[in-house]
């Protein structure tokens, strides 16, 4: 802040001179204080800000032009804040204040004159810093220090007012009076409380006066009122008492002069006993007072008058017997008792320890309750002595083997063959528990190893089982792969040390790539021979022909050319050239070297494929060569050319017999046991996989010399010394016995309190099989569980109370009563008590804190009584109706006695005042059974479940299907419709029917096609294969892999393909045809084709043709060529040999070659072109670059019979050109290049594990005690979850049946009975009430009554309420009296919502109570109505909308209705109104007017010709000339006639003038037509006439 001119910036406003003008716009920044800096934490730190002189203009200057005496401070105490501050110091946070509108604070913000949801306002809230220890306020710097201030205000919202809701008026009751002058009222209850400043509630009721008739007699102005009941109280006078006691001492004085000394004593000792047995003394201490009320006299103005006043009414009683009131009181608690838990065990449950205490005094007259009587704790014992728990352990048993789900295309019944599946599998076992105890010993067979094996419980294993499931995996069979055959190799001896036998064979052989699983026995044979003659084992091999050497050292003509050989063995294996000294050295070829003057021909082609592999009486293998002209003869002295034929040379070949022959063998027997070893077999376990073994044994197979396309034949057609063995050795597995565990105990017996006593139970045991029987071990028992009924004895704690006889009836002292008018002193009303206490069941005592635990609650204690004077009867209650011999059969009685002295009175033997006896006719039960409910889930019964897939039952396997029942209640009725037994209806209470649960069909494929060809001829492609939807899976069987949109699945995988595997295959060039021909010489221009063929490349050579598209083009050589033919003498060259290669790398500079070789030498004078061709080396044209190209991991390829699990994924290299293009591996390999990758690498494919489940669980107990919804329950869980493509699990994981119907009985209270108040008109009084037993099918709260003998087992519960409610006070109001009614029912738990959204201010609930009046005179005096609200759960949104009826002349029923179809009042918005009245004000009196039916209320004109209505005061009966033409109708319209105060508009008065003036030059032109004219005239007016006459021809309106 600065000031104008200079002024000091450090954030306080400074002077200058006389002038103090400030301006904040111009002010900088000012300092900030710096942090506090101290040696120690708190109030000793000190902080500084820097301080400069600024213009007011914001720029700094000189220190001196700034008043030196209004510098601030630069410096300044302040508190250090230290980290261990946060733990003293902490935020304040006040209470929100009430949210104020944003109107209020905001000027120019204008509130809504409509609330919708609620009003947008602020509240703030007061935060400091304070001490936490006594919440001084300390500076805010030092909470800011560790967390920010929080908000000081935040928004809020104002909700809209809610008015009160009231709902629509009851009747009108009855008059309050027979005659004169009464009030009638009618009252209405609160709905929903007035609420946000809502408008308060209306009347709840309303009054008229009515007048039922004149009273006969004067009206009676008084009445007598009770008062309420006084304390409960003993108070006796001392002279009472001391009369009380000079009787009873005359009493005794007169029983001992009677008794003797003998019989007194044992009056005395008996007394003693009784008193010392007299049950519950103790525990009650009941004393019995009496209590008073007040009586009064009142006026009907409800003034209190004098009793003389009321002397027409007897004065009631005014005293009762009374039990004096006192509270529960109980002792100290005991000692806890000792823990449960008798062992130590940290990590196990702890036990339990409990302490009680006793009743002392229970509560009486209304006394407090009594609270707690038992407390629990937890324990663990501890110290030395405490021995340790015993502790369990989880066992599981061996993994069962691994099992495969089968492939989706093996999925067919007929298929029924899953041994070759592998790959990724699940195998399970069980768990159970064990007493720990050590390690399983090796020796499962001893006893102790078996009792250590027992299952106990699992309840008594702690922890997490181990898993019951796990993946695994089968090792898939590895094929044995063989190479393909070689060539057939020379004839050779089968033996070439034993050359004795003339016999030899060709033979061709193949290898084994891939060793197979379980050996090379399983290959297909890798020999095959031919028998020959004169076979050897060495030969000479032409390795090279030199070149032709003239003879006579000519430098042309004949010659010889010279074989460079080398001795080779039957397998083409270079040897010793002295092997081969009996073998025919080849001989020198003869040739020709032409001359100038000769033919020139080419050197021959290599020989030709031979035709056929071998030479039959059909067949015979030939091999050709050719060669072809070069240049032609001179004419004279040259050699001349050969014959075509000449050209063209044939030899046989392959002319061995087609008898191929090999060794055939079968597979290996079984391992037999070899008698010549000894037996060290045993039935000791091994872990599943463990291959050790016991003994040495034998295997043996068959082998036979096979015939190629034959069949056997006999051994010695086949080279006996490559023979396979028949016989080796092998290895006996062990065997292994089944183990089972000891059966484990039995079952215990129920250990929860179940009611009924002794029932049949079942009790279980199992074993479990801890380890399979293989190689011939010992098998399993059949039976692993049993079971068996037992008596199991009742668990419950059973007590009961045990009611004792009725003490004497003790009446209200007689000095009380005396003074009442018709009291007796030895008879009359009282009060008796008697004593409960606490019974086992067999009879014996007990704590009565037991039965208070257990049994039902306390019998009453004290009842009313009445001791009769002399002239009343006594009789005994009614006995209970005898029981009929049969239904709709005779009758029943019930009897009751006259008691004491009333037996002999006469008027007790009236038997119609007292009747004796009572009888009914026995009840015409008939009774009807039908179904109810729903069908239960269909259940499997346990035969008809279907086991595995292929007929072997899996653990676990959701495959449950096929034929079971369903189940569906019975319920009986009586004729009266009460539900009874079933049994009554001769029913089992179900219906059973067969169902269907069908199976599920997992998605099936076809099996894969054949693999395509490899995408690419030369290096790395991709191949494909397929396969397509056979059927679509359904009831939960295993999805389909993802299909494309013709429901095909493909598999793609790289593939390799040799760029050697097709070749181009050429013939010789043909004859020359010469274009420009030199007839002397033959020579010139010419064109030489050949046959240019892609053939497929084997190991023999070229086999066969192949479309030209698998070779590649660019490599294609020439199927034509031009050139020119030499003449004679000329040189002749041969062909051009290969290019040489270009040197790398490719640089442009350097060059490659290519050489011929002269065949024919020239003439004289003449030379030879040169033998030698260069050219530049061009990168990609003629110079390649080469490198390794790697491709990417191909998917993970898995063995043939696998469906997941491991599996290998590859990748391919190739020899990629400079120029893109793939080549043979060959041309990098030549260069030497690194090979640095790995082209194959392990992989996983997760396996479609199928969904495994839990057997079902046992059926629960039924989910309603009775009724007709109860259901049993069973469930299932899953064991294991499913993975990939495996069958999901069933969404069905519980099961329902319905439980046995049977009736409910339940006791309910019926209605209150009218208020009285005894012996008075009004004042306090009684109501009452009784239970009463009705029976239900649980559906819903009504029922009928029944007899209350059948709720005898039910304990006196209404609405889960034990203590029984049988009478009330009430107040019974005087005539006259204006009074409240009783609370009404809570209304609906109500939200404040908005179009149907809460708006979080919670729910509210409201009774209220109204006020009655009986007299006009008295309703000054009225109370006030009275409402209470309270706040509530689970509110209802509710929405209030108006109402309207149709209308009825001017005025309708407008209402408003809650959404639930309540009509009420208040609620509706009463801005939104719609309009009751529509009267118009003034009221329409005009003639031919009416008020409008709309929402406007206005006068509108009625014209009853027009359709047309209009707006108007005043309505005229003139016909406005306005024509409206609708086809032939025409009509008027008067609406527009009138302006707005009835006068008539001017341009009505125009039309009516120019309607006068036509009609009268209508009448005119009508009278001059008409008139007779003069006759000189007569042809004139005739033309005159005519156009006047088509002019108005056919109006008819003129």
């Amino acid at each position: 802040v600065c000031v104008c001119v200079q002024a000091w910036a450090n954030g306080l406003r400074g002077q200058s001179g006389s002038h103090r003008l400030i301006s904040d716009i111009f002010c900088p920044p000012s300092g900030p204080w710096g942090r506090c800096m101290g040696s120690e934490c708190g109030p000793g730190g000190s902080q500084s800000r820097a301080v400069w002189c600024a213009h007011s203009e914001g720029w700094t200057t000189l220190q001196t032009n700034c008043d030196q005496a209004e510098r601030p401070n630069n410096q300044q105490s302040c508190f250090r804040v230290c980290d261990w501050h946060k733990d003293q110091y902490d935020w304040q946070l006040g209470a929100w204040n009430q949210c104020v509108p944003v109107s209020m604070r905001s000027t120019g913000v204008q509130r809504p004159t409509v609330c919708t949801r609620g009003e947008e306002g602020i509240q703030t809230r007061e935060v400091g810093c304070v001490q936490k220890v006594n919440g001084e306020p300390a500076e805010d710097a030092i909470c800011e220090y560790f967390e920010p201030k929080p908000r000081l205000e935040q928004a809020c919202l104002i909700p809209c007012p809610r008015d009160c809701v009231l709902s629509e008026f009851s009747p009108w009751t009855q008059c309050s009076k027979t005659c004169g002058m009464g009030l009638q009222n009618r009252i209405r209850i609160v709905l929903a409380p007035p609420l946000f400043d809502g408008a308060a509630c209306l009347n709840l009721t309303e009054f008229q006066t009515c007048q039922p008739g004149p009273c006969e007699g004067e009206e009676s102005l008084y009445s007598l009122r009770v008062g309420s009941w006084g304390p409960c109280s003993v108070p006796i006078s001392r002279q009472a008492r001391q009369k009380v006691r000079e009787k009873v001492r005359e009493r005794l004085r007169e029983r001992a002069r009677v008794k003797d000394p003998e019989t007194r004593e044992l009056i005395k000792k008996k007394r003693n006993r009784n008193r010392k047995n007299r049950p519950g003394g103790k525990f009650w201490d009941l004393q019995i007072g009496y209590q008073t009320r007040e009586v009064t006299c009142v006026h009907k103005s409800g003034s209190v008058e004098a009793l003389s006043l009321c002397s027409h009414e007897s004065l009631p009683v005014t005293y009762q017997a009374c039990v004096v009131t006192k509270d529960c009181d109980v002792t100290d608690w005991s000692e806890w008792s000792a823990c449960s838990k008798e062992c130590y065990d940290p990590n196990g449950p702890k036990g339990e320890q409990t302490r009680t205490r006793k009743v002392s005094q229970f509560p009486v007259g209304g006394g407090a309750e009594c609270p707690e009587l038992e407390e629990n704790q937890a324990c663990s014992p501890e110290g030395e002595t405490v021995p340790p728990c015993i502790v369990y352990n989880w066992k599981t048993t061996e993994w069962t083997e691994c099992r495969v789900d089968m492939l989706l295309s093996q999925q067919d019944r007929r298929r029924g063959n899953q041994t070759g599946l592998c790959g990724g599998g699940i195998q399970s076992r069980e768990v159970y528990c064990v007493l720990a105890g050590e390690e399983t010993p090796s020796d499962l067979s001893s006893l102790k190893s078996k009792e250590a094996l027992r299952p106990v419980s699992s309840d008594l294993c702690v922890g997490i089982p181990p898993n019951t499931t796990q993946l695994c995996h089968i090792n898939c069979p590895v094929e044995c792969e063989v190479s393909s055959w070689s060539a057939w190799g020379p004839c050779t001896f089968e033996n070439c040390q034993d050359q004795t036998a003339k016999k030899g064979f060709k033979m061709r052989k193949r290898k084994i790539i891939n060793d197979p699983t379980g050996g090379t026995g399983n290959c297909p044979h890798l020999v095959e021979a031919i028998p020959c003659e004169d076979p050897r084992c060495y030969d000479w091999l032409v390795v090279k022909l030199e070149e032709c050497i003239p003879d006579n050292e000519r430098e042309c003509g004949p010659g010889t050319r010279n074989p460079q050989v080398q001795c080779v063995n039957s397998d083409g294996e270079y040897v010793e050239r002295q092997l081969c000294r009996d073998a025919i050295l080849p001989m020198p070829i003869i040739c020709e070297v032409p001359c100038p003057k000769d033919c020139a021909l080419s050197t021959w082609t290599q020989w030709s494929l031979c035709s056929h592999t071998c030479s039959g009486k059909n067949t015979e293998g030939k091999q050709t060569r050719a060669r072809s002209i070069l240049a032609y003869n001179a004419g004279e002295g040259g050699i001349p050319c050969p014959n075509i034929s000449a050209l063209q040379e044939v030899r046989g070949c392959n002319d061995h017999p087609c008898t191929v022959y090999h060794w055939q063998t079968g597979p290996w027997g079984q391992c037999i046991e070899d008698s010549s070893i000894p037996v060290t077999n045993t039935s000791m376990g091994h872990a599943r996989g463990d291959d050790s073994s016991c003994s040495v044994g034998m295997q043996t197979r068959k082998v036979i010399c096979v015939r190629v396309n034959v069949g056997q034949v006999p051994p010695k057609k086949c080279p006996e010394s490559l023979r396979p063995d028949t016989v080796r050795p092998c290895l006996l597995p062990c065997k292994r016995d089944c183990l089972v565990t000891p059966y484990s105990d039995w079952s215990p017996y129920p250990s929860t309190c179940q009611k009924g006593g002794k029932t049949k139970k079942k009790q279980y045991r199992k074993r479990i099989i801890i380890q399979l029987p293989a190689n011939g071990g010992q098998e399993c028992p059949e039976v692993l569980t049993q079971e068996r009924e037992s008596d199991a004895p009742s668990v419950c704690p059973r007590y009961r109370w045990k009611t004792h006889k009725w003490r004497r009836c003790q009446m209200v002292p007689w000095s009380v009563r005396q003074d009442s008018p018709g009291a007796q002193e030895t008879c009359g009303a009282g009060l008796q008590v008697r004593a409960v206490s606490c019974r086992r069941q067999d009879g014996g005592q007990a704590d009565v804190e037991a039965c208070l635990k257990f049994s039902s609650s306390m019998p009453p204690l004290t009842q009313l009584c009445q001791l009769p004077c002399q002239e009343d009867c006594q009789l005994s209650s009614w006995s209970k109706f005898l029981p009929c011999t049969a239904d709709c059969v005779g009758v029943r009685v019930r009897k009751r006695t006259l008691v004491g002295k009333s037996k002999k009175r006469d008027q007790c033997k009236n038997h119609q005042l007292y009747p004796l006896s009572e009888t009914q006719y026995c009840p015409c039960n008939k009774y009807n059974a039908q179904p109810v409910g729903n069908w239960s889930d269909c259940i499997l019964s346990e035969t008809s479940r279907m086991e595995g897939q292929l007929g072997m039952k899996v653990q676990g396997d959701i495959k449950e299907c096929g034929q079971g029942y369903r189940y569906q209640s019975m319920v009986c009725y009586d004729q009266d419709n009460r539900i009874v037994e079933t049994s009554r209806c001769n029913s089992h209470g179900y219906i059973e029917e067969a169902c269907i649960i069908p199976c599920p069909s997992d998605c099936k494929l076809s099996e894969w096609s054949n693999w395509s060809r490899c995408s690419k001829s030369c290096g790395s492609g991709v191949k494909v294969r397929s396969k397509w939807l056979r059927e679509k899976p359904y009831n939960g069987g295993r999805p389909c892999p993802k299909l494309d949109h013709v429901n095909q699945v493909y598999e793609v995988v790289p593939c390799l393909s040799d760029c050697g595997q097709y070749i181009w295959v050429v013939e010789p060039w043909s004859v020359w045809k010469v274009s420009s021909v030199d007839p002397k010489n033959n020579c010139g221009e010419g064109v030489q084709t050949r046959k240019v063929r892609c053939m497929l490349n084997t190991i023999d050579g070229p086999s066969e043709q192949v479309e030209d598209y698998l070779c590649d083009p660019e490599d294609m050589p020439l199927g034509a060529r031009n050139s020119r033919l030499p003449c004679p003498e000329d040189c002749v060259l041969s062909d051009w040999g290969a290019w040489s290669p270009c040197p790398l790398p490719c640089n442009g500079n350097s060059t490659r070659e290519r050489k011929a070789s002269p065949i024919r030498q020239p003439g004289e004078g003449k030379e030879c072109p040169p033998t030698t061709e260069a050219e530049l080396c061009k990168l990609n044209n003629n110079c390649f670059h080469h490198s390794y190209n790697i491709t990417d991991w191909s998917t993970c390829q898995l063995s043939d019979r696998a469906v997941c699990g491991n599996g290998i994924k590859t990748r391919m290299l190739d020899c990629v050109r400079s120029d893109g293009k793939s080549v043979d591996l060959r041309f990098c390999k030549e260069l030497g290049l690194e090979r640095k990758w790995l082209m194959n690498a392990s992989c996983v494919v997760e396996c479609p594990v199928n969904c495994q489940l839990s057997e079902w669980s046992a059926w629960s107990d039924c989910s309603h005690k009775c009724g007709l919804q109860g259901k049993l329950w069973r469930t299932r869980a899953v064991t294991q979850a499913p993975q990939g493509d495996g069958r999901p699990c069933p969404t069905q994981m519980q099961q329902w049946k319905p439980c046995l119907v049977k009736p409910c009985y339940s006791w309910r209270y019926s209605s209150w009975s009218e208020c009285k108040s005894e012996g008075a008109r009004c004042g306090e009084g009684l109501r009452f009430r009784n239970i009463s037993c009705f029976v239900s099918d649980g559906s819903d709260l009504q029922g009928s009554l029944v007899d209350e003998e059948l709720c005898g087992e039910q304990e006196p519960v209404v609405d889960g309420d034990t203590e029984i409610l049988l009478q009330e006070s009430c107040t019974v109001p005087c005539p006259g009296e204006c009074y409240l009614t009783d609370w009404t029912i809570w209304s609906l738990c109500q939200l404040s919502c908005v179009s149907g959204d809460d708006l979080g201010f919670g729910s509210v609930q409201v009774r209220s109570r109204a006020v009655v009046a009986q007299d006009p005179e008295n309703l000054l005096q009225c109370p006030e109505q009275e409402l209470e609200a309270r706040p509530c759960t689970e509110g209802q949104c509710f929405e209030y909308t108006w109402r309207t009826g149709p209308w009825r002349s001017s005025s309708r029923h407008v209402w408003c209705q809650r959404s639930d179809g309540l009509n009420v009042t208040g609620g509706c918005p009463t801005t939104a109104k719609p309009m009751a009245d529509r009267s118009c004000d003034p009221p329409c009196t005009k003639p031919r007017s009416f008020c409008t039916e709309s929402e406007t209320t206005l006068c509108y004109c009625h014209d009853s010709v027009s359709a047309a209505d209009r707006p108007m005061t005043h309505c005229g009966e003139l016909y406005c000339p306005l024509v409206i033409k609708e086809g032939s109708l025409t009509t008027y319209s008067h609406s527009l006639c009138f302006v707005p105060d009835g006068k008539l508009k001017t341009w009505v008065y125009g039309v009516g003038a120019g309607a006068f003036v036509l009609l009268v030059f209508i009448i005119s032109m009508t009278y001059l037509a008409c008139k007779k004219p003069k006759k000189p005239q007569r042809r004139q007016m005739n033309n005159r006439l005519k156009p006047l006459t088509l002019a108005y021809d056919g109006d008819a309106d003129m």
